[in-house]
């Protein structure tokens, strides 16, 4: 997870620690102090949920750009491993013909 993440795992944390503590030290009654901390709870639960999904797609969205980043670079090096075989099997090619007419001279020669 990132410093933003984090941050905001933080926050909400702290946020639902001191609204429960602050209901705890509220003075009322008991049943209506268990009813806020339930609340409150539901509400945590429904903030968390939110940003769980925020961040899930925020990690699906960076994969999905650094794959086809990577797919582009895979590409790019196979095509230029490619031409760089080619040119490579040109000039083999040359020097082979050339070779084969220095050979063709020699034997002449004999």
């Amino acid at each position: 997870m990132g410093k933003d993440s984090n941050t905001i795992l933080g926050i909400l944390a702290g946020t639902a620690i001191g609204a429960t503590l602050g209901i705890l030290f509220a003075p009322d009654k008991g049943s209506a102090t268990r009813q806020r901390i339930a609340d409150e709870a539901i509400h945590t639960k429904d903030k968390l949920a939110e940003r769980a999904t925020t961040l899930k797609d925020s990690v699906v969205s960076t994969v999905s750009t650094r794959k086809e980043t990577l797919d582009d670079q895979i590409e790019t090096i196979v095509s230029d491993a490619s031409h760089k075989a080619d040119d490579l099997i040109n000039t083999l090619e040359k020097k082979l013909a050339d070779l084969k007419a220095k050979n063709k001279k020699l034997q002449k020669t004999s």
